[in-house]
């Protein structure tokens, strides 16, 4: 009998009405933004929980709106008439609004996955878990959501409740980052566990990191507790009831909260080992990217191996293979790593180019070319380790190799761009063999975190 009636709230409900909605707004969203989980499966994860921001509220209003449907046909006192308890009559519904708020969550996540899965070289099987933490959730505000539109049947109480769920889940965790954040921009203090009790990642996690079990496996906990009371206070008539119906969530917050780390999201990775390791290109000189960005290897191999030929013809001691950093950036980490190892000589380490939304490098105005050859005097030193004037000093260094005076974008100041040109200037004029002994220190003192010898090349003076 339970079966037959689930069937047909699913058939008659707004239950399906309200997942097409998820589905529609959940898929317009992740498609507008391939490009950030494009050939990555734990970006894609974490885009997808991201998009709980918008997803949660309208689990809620659509709970909401399915709980008042007694009161809005007006059979609420002819069903209390009756013998059958009240949470037999409401578990059909109930059911029926998780199903399919949940199959949208998960079609919303299969369809996004066909931008990833052509060309990823590594799926990490915690993506899954990262993922999954999104179906309690959606249960969860979707019970929630039916239990208030129960108590408060009123026409406004879905639109009031996809409000306040906005600005529960998409402004609270980043006002609380702001208010841990000074001038500067430096946090004087991580946020606190309670954060993550919020399912939506308010920060980025980085390519090379991963979600680690324990938090998702927490938060799971923590929703589950809050579906089970949103379920409750569905099916609650007495008083007595509904304050017990409160304490499941009560007890999962006491048990998750202590157990979860401070930080946010920061706090809640960890870097991926396999992530990181490379991929090569051997036909010729050496060419390597991480795993995680596999996808751009045969975009990256052609301008890496120009890169490394024109360092070739000029360059004492040049780099003879290119290879991805390996680091996680900065903006990510919980603390900064100031053990970060040194790159030998004979190795060009790049940043990865921008990754298209098919999961190819960006290679669009020709930016990478010069991006690779400024690599050749930049060493990973830490954050913080660079001086106001390096990128500009190894833009000069860039132009040395080309025989072509630099040239930089609009929004360089102009006095820069002067600076620039007189460095630029001076160098070559001098001896080949001298221009030659000074770039060759210049990029030694750099790969030993030492930019003096960069930095001499510009004129002390500005215009």
């Amino acid at each position: 009998m339970t079966g037959r009636i689930l069937r047909i709230e699913l058939r008659r409900s707004a239950a399906v009405a309200i997942a097409l909605l998820m589905l529609v707004t959940g898929t317009v969203l992740l498609l507008t933004a391939t490009q950030f989980f494009a050939g990555r499966w734990m970006q894609l994860a974490v885009t997808t929980r991201t998009m709980l921001m918008v997803l949660l509220p309208l689990a809620l209003a659509g709970g909401a709106w399915l709980g008042r449907r007694d009161a809005r046909n007006r059979v609420g006192e002819l069903f209390a008439s009756t013998v059958r308890p009240r949470w037999q009559r409401v578990g059909p519904t109930a059911g029926a609004l998780a199903i399919s708020v949940v199959t949208a969550y998960l079609l919303v996540f299969l369809i996004a996955a066909g931008w990833v899965v052509r060309t990823s070289a590594y799926f990490p099987a915690n993506a899954m878990v990262v993922t999954a933490v999104g179906v309690p959730a959606l249960v969860a505000a979707a019970w929630l959501g039916m239990a208030a539109g129960r108590a408060v049947p009123r026409l406004i109480t879905a639109p009031v409740l996809a409000v306040v769920g906005f600005v529960l889940v998409g402004l609270v965790p980043d006002l609380v980052m702001m208010a841990d954040t000074a001038s500067t921009l430096t946090r004087f203090r991580p946020e606190p566990s309670a954060v993550l009790l919020i399912p939506v990642f308010s920060g980025g996690v980085d390519d090379f990191q991963t979600v680690v079990n324990r938090v998702s496996l927490l938060q799971m906990v923590w929703l589950v507790s809050l579906a089970a009371t949103g379920l409750l206070l569905l099916g609650a008539v007495r008083r007595r009831a509904i304050a017990l119906a409160v304490l499941p969530a009560v007890l999962g917050a006491a048990v998750t909260v202590p157990l979860l780390p401070v930080g946010g999201t920061r706090g809640a990775v960890a870097a991926d080992p396999v992530a990181v390791e490379l991929i090569c290109d051997n036909d010729g000189p050496q060419v390597c990217v991480t795993r995680a960005h596999a996808g751009v290897l045969p975009d990256v191999v052609g301008p890496a191996r120009e890169a490394l030929a024109v360092m070739a013809a000029k360059l004492p001691n040049a780099p003879v293979r290119a290879v991805e950093t390996q680091q996680v950036a900065y903006w990510a980490q919980l603390s900064p790593d100031l053990s970060r190892p040194r790159h030998p000589v004979d190795t060009l380490v790049f940043d990865a180019p921008t990754i298209t939304s098919t999961g190819g490098a960006d290679l669009s105005d020709d930016y990478f070319r010069p991006f690779l050859l400024r690599a050749a005097w930049q060493q990973e030193c830490g954050e913080g380790s660079e001086r106001g004037d390096e990128p500009l000093a190894r833009m000069v260094a860039a132009a040395w190799l080309t025989d072509q005076p630099p040239t930089l974008e609009s929004w360089w100041d102009r006095a820069d761009a002067e600076r620039a040109q007189r460095a630029y200037q001076a160098l070559v004029s001098l001896p080949q063999a001298e221009q030659r002994q000074r770039m060759a220190a210049a990029r030694e003192a750099a790969l030993d975190c030492r930019t003096d010898a960069l930095l001499a090349l510009l004129p002390e003076d500005k215009p």
